[in-house]
């Protein structure tokens, strides 16, 4: 068969907890999972400044195919991330002006492709957030087949159906959604406690006093002048 759908059976977060995760950067997510979680540094927001927050809807292409993202994109749900593992190809786009169209029409929340988009000045202009490791003129094939609704690779994160998404400048941080719950939680203490170390530097005081550092040893050079 060109294409094949595993069986997702995942809950929808409800509106507040969504809410929560929208103040919880992808950096502090990944802190709360011991530094893991985190996407290739080359994927990128294709409009600068946007942030990305839902659940993931996934798609493993065959390279240089768009085929199984058309179908994820009449499949998905409102508020939900498209993300796809196009095997990290740079020179032929699997996303474009056409599919950034049909995302905004059924409400998605954004996509995160692995590879290349096109015709980003469409994408910047409608408002659909689109994270993307390259852009490339050349446009994709349909109809070779692909995966939808599996647990993929996307840019070295697992990702599964259902996943917390979430992206800014600095790159995207995928959360399983089996540990959204506790890690949420970290996450909003460990906001808590960075905004007391950023009242301490305004009070005055120094990093190594905040974090308790050992005073560095006096090492004697053996210089002598």
């Amino acid at each position: 068969m060109a294409y094949q759908r595993f069986a997702a059976d995942y809950p929808n977060l409800d509106e507040a907890t969504l809410a929560a995760w929208r103040e919880i950067p992808p950096a502090v997510a990944s802190d709360c999972m011991n530094r893991t979680g985190v996407m290739d540094a080359a994927i990128k927001p294709v409009s600068p400044g946007t942030v990305l927050c839902g659940q993931a809807r996934t798609v493993a292409a065959m390279v240089g195919d768009a085929g199984a993202i058309s179908i994820a994109l009449s499949e998905a749900r409102a508020g939900e991330i498209v993300v796809v593992d196009a095997d990290g190809v740079a020179d032929t786009a699997v996303w474009g002006a056409v599919m950034t169209a049909a995302a905004r029409e059924r409400g998605l929340g954004g996509a995160v492709i692995d590879g290349a988009v096109r015709d980003v000045a469409e994408i910047r202009a409608s408002g659909l957030v689109v994270f993307a490791r390259a852009v490339v003129p050349r446009g994709p094939h349909e109809g070779f087949g692909g995966t939808l609704d599996g647990t993929i690779a996307c840019a070295g994160v697992p990702v599964s159906p259902g996943d917390i998404v979430l992206g800014n400048d600095d790159g995207v941080a995928v959360v399983p959604l089996a540990r959204a719950e506790t890690v949420l939680a970290a996450a909003q203490a460990h906001l808590a406690k960075e905004a007391a170390w950023f009242a301490r530097l305004k009070s005055g005081e120094t990093l190594p006093e905040i974090f308790a550092m050992p005073v560095p040893e006096t090492v004697d050079s053996g210089r002598r002048d």
